[in-house]
């Protein structure tokens, strides 16, 4: 009885056993191969995820360079764009800058020959003229009741027809003539400049002196500074500080007393040079800034007795000068042109100076 419950408890499981032989046949997999395999499925997908979150990053990091890349070439176009604006302005600035430029040349000149007119008006033809490359001259003879002198009117072209010329080429010299400064410097047109003093046999100049821009004296006096700045104008006035005499940006200049017109309006004449007839040597400017150069005799009787400051303020006037000086005068005062001295110095000949002022065409 037993044994056929046995044989039929065996029946019943015989399909099951028959499937488990069965799979155990198929399987291709040990349980050990089946865990190596799920440790290596979830590698993979560590591995996968990793791979993704690196394409993440990637394609945020390619984007924001693509952002990058757009933001600079806009920073690019707005350059060349703020740069061509920039540009076209600054040709247009030019252009307005030449035109004026141009306008102001031909005012100038139109200016020039009004006063080239006035002047042959009130003075008769020029005794000479000069046309050079750096520099026009006129030059005129000035004769007035009670004295007579020479004048010139002179346009700068360029800033070598200017040279103030020191005796010697030093400080502390025996002097040197008008003619002579002129001949060694290749001027065609010269007159003295500044004042000076005698100490143990030399003479050395008084006040300021600058040469080529260089500073060769600088004293703090009631003197008025005569100079020409790099544009050639005519500057000057009483300097007390370097800071001043910077300011003007100066070229060339001297000293001497007084200052006799600023902006046309006529300044104090010092008591002790008031109403005194003297030789003189004048320098001034018109509005255009040409220049006017003038050398008065005096002292001989029968042919010029000299002029006091206040007649060649009044005379400078006349001329529509806006701005004059007085130079060095009395035996200095001395007018050379194209060769010859022509005015008639006081002492009998001409004086030894310190510096003159030379004109080269």
């Amino acid at each position: 009885m037993l044994f056929k419950i046995q044989l039929f408890i065996l029946f019943l499981l015989a399909p099951f056993l028959g499937l488990g032989i069965a799979y155990a046949q198929l399987q291709p997999f040990t349980f050990n191969e089946m865990g190596t395999l799920a440790l290596q499925e979830e590698a993979l997908q560590e591995d996968a995820d990793l791979t993704y979150s690196q394409i993440i990053n990637l394609t945020e990091n390619i984007q924001q360079a693509r952002l990058t890349a757009e933001m600079s070439t806009l920073a690019a176009r707005l350059i060349r764009e703020d740069a061509y604006s920039e540009l076209q302005a600054y040709e247009a600035q030019q252009g307005v800058l030449q035109e004026m430029l141009r306008a102001s040349g031909e005012q100038r000149s139109a200016s020039g020959d009004m006063l080239d007119y006035l002047l042959a008006n009130m003075l008769g033809d020029p005794l000479g003229q000069t046309f050079g490359e750096n520099a026009t001259i006129k030059v005129y003879s000035l004769e007035e009741v009670g004295y007579r002198g020479y004048m010139a009117k002179v346009r700068v072209h360029k800033l070598d027809a200017i040279k103030m010329v020191v005796a010697e080429d030093r400080i502390g010299s025996r002097g040197e003539t008008t003619s002579a400064a002129a001949a060694r410097s290749g001027g065609i047109l010269a007159v003295n400049a500044g004042g000076f003093f005698y100490s143990e046999g030399l003479n050395y100049p008084i006040g300021i002196t600058v040469v080529d821009g260089e500073v060769l004296t600088f004293s703090d006096h009631d003197l008025s500074f005569i100079g020409f700045n790099r544009s050639g104008q005519l500057v000057g006035g009483h300097i007390t500080t370097r800071e001043q005499l910077a300011q003007l940006n100066v070229l060339h200049g001297a000293s001497f007393l007084p200052t006799l017109l600023k902006d046309g309006v006529k300044q104090p004449i010092p008591r002790d040079w008031a109403n005194t007839r003297h030789p003189r040597t004048l320098i001034g400017h018109f509005a255009n800034d040409d220049l006017l150069i003038v050398v008065i005799d005096g002292r001989r009787e029968g042919w010029s007795t000299g002029v006091t400051l206040e007649e060649a303020q009044d005379k400078l006037l006349e001329f529509n000068v806006r701005d004059a000086y007085n130079l060095d005068g009395g035996a200095s005062s001395t007018f050379f042109y194209d060769g010859k001295v022509l005015n008639r110095p006081s002492g009998g000949a001409e004086r030894r100076v310190t510096t003159n002022l030379v004109i080269v065409p």
